[in-house]
């Protein structure tokens, strides 16, 4: 019964932390329906031990943690995949702003060479 309330605590406080951070503009929609999704799996799993037991059954894994610890691991590297795939994306924004600026600013300055040559 402990690992039932832990888990079902672990969700609640994921959903006050992710609502909390949605609200103030911190985290984005589009990341924070990935964790709400996650902390609700982990909610009904919590209330509803034997969907877990079933699902283990089906599948022919021996034990439930084994199922819990190799899908949280596969989430943890979808994220992670997710994330450095936006962190270069930004990047290469960032490298074109950036070029982008300096060829205004280059510009910026051949007109002002005109403008005090005449």
């Amino acid at each position: 019964m402990t690992a039932q309330i832990l888990g079902i605590l672990a969700a609640l406080i994921t959903f006050v932390f992710v609502f909390s951070l949605l609200r103030r503009g911190i985290l984005q929609e589009k990341y924070a329906v990935l964790w709400l999704f996650f902390s609700g799996a982990v909610l009904f799993f919590a209330v509803f031990p034997s969907a877990l037991i079933w699902i283990c059954s089906i599948i022919g894994v021996a034990q439930p943690v084994n199922l819990l610890f190799f899908v949280t691991m596969v989430l943890l590297v979808l994220v992670a995949v997710q994330l450095s795939y936006e962190l270069s994306r930004h990047e290469v924004r960032i490298r074109r702003l950036a070029e982008e600026v300096a060829l205004l600013d280059r510009q910026l300055k051949e007109i002002q060479v005109e403008r005090d040559g005449e």
